[in-house]
């Protein structure tokens, strides 16, 4: 059995080497699999969850709260008394069925796993934002200001100006013609480093949000030291996984953690659902 780092170092490594399906071909698989386990009510809430995410985000709206995408445990076990109740003993029907549904797990288990990674390629949605989410972290912010450092493509910026929170959404863009990612702008984002903007923009906002800051760059460190050389009283609200897949050593190093309560109320809408176990955290 692999251990919870081996599967996260596994998870890191495919994310690297391979590409998800075209929405096509993965959604189209995950339709045809709850038509296979409509049988199994804990299956088929998985996947329609992934289904209706998709739906939302397609639609130009934030998508729900995603439970864990995990197959229950004991599903073979499931599958097995479900055939065993609706086949004699004898019939290859129900020999037919168990090797159907039981081939078909492991697949389906790989798809729930990679739906990041499909939403990355699709959407160009890096940390999974929700709607409840938004809700909550726009309650948190209140009447205030907020600059958004490497905002992507904006979701989080987006779903705060729906909100009717002030929201400076900026990101250098360099790496917009790496990949597919770059053309999903769901929000005019200001082409402008971490820094710069924090300097630009520190005598008018309160937060400043940092989400899915790379690991193997320590701009995160530079936005830290920036926020703290401000003149004004400026919070950093940071989405990422600690001392994991997101943001420097040297960042989480440094950070100090402040209003654990607070966080933990954010928390309450950004909750993994695979490998990546990121948070919100209130740092200043």
């Amino acid at each position: 059995m692999l251990s919870n780092k081996q599967k996260k170092q596994l998870l890191k490594k495919k994310r690297k080497q391979n590409k998800t399906s075209t929405e096509s071909d993965y959604i189209q698989k995950m339709l045809q699999d709850r038509d296979l386990f409509s049988d199994y009510p804990q299956v088929k809430f998985l996947i329609n969850n992934v289904i209706e995410s998709d739906h939302l985000i397609k639609s130009g709206l934030l998508p729900q709260d995603l439970p864990e995408l995990l197959l229950p445990d004991d599903i073979q076990d499931q599958i097995f008394k479900k055939i065993n109740s609706q086949f004699e003993k004898d019939d290859p029907k129900g020999d037919q069925l168990w090797n159907r549904l039981t081939d078909a797990l492991p697949k389906l288990d790989k798809r729930l796993r990679c739906f990041r990674d499909y939403l990355e390629d699709q959407y160009g949605m890096w940390a999974y934002i929700s709607a409840p989410f938004i809700k909550s972290l726009a309650d948190y912010i209140g009447s205030n200001s907020v600059l958004e450092v490497m905002a992507g493509n904006g979701y989080i910026s987006k779903g705060l100006q729906d909100a009717g929170v002030t929201v400076y959404p900026t990101d250098s863009l360099e790496w917009v013609t790496e990949n597919q990612t770059g053309k999903h702008q769901v929000t005019k984002v200001e082409k402008s480093d971490a820094v710069s903007a924090i300097k630009k923009y520190q005598n008018q906002v309160r937060y400043v949000i940092m989400s899915w800051s790379p690991d193997k760059s320590t701009i995160d460190s530079d936005v830290l030291e920036a926020v703290r050389a401000s003149d004004q009283k400026i919070e950093l609200i940071v989405i990422g996984e600690k001392n994991g897949a997101t943001d420097s050593m040297k960042f989480w190093d440094q950070a100090h953690f402040i209003k654990p309560e607070s966080a933990k109320k954010l928390n309450e809408h950004h909750q993994p659902f695979d490998l990546i176990k990121d948070q919100v955290y209130l740092i200043d």
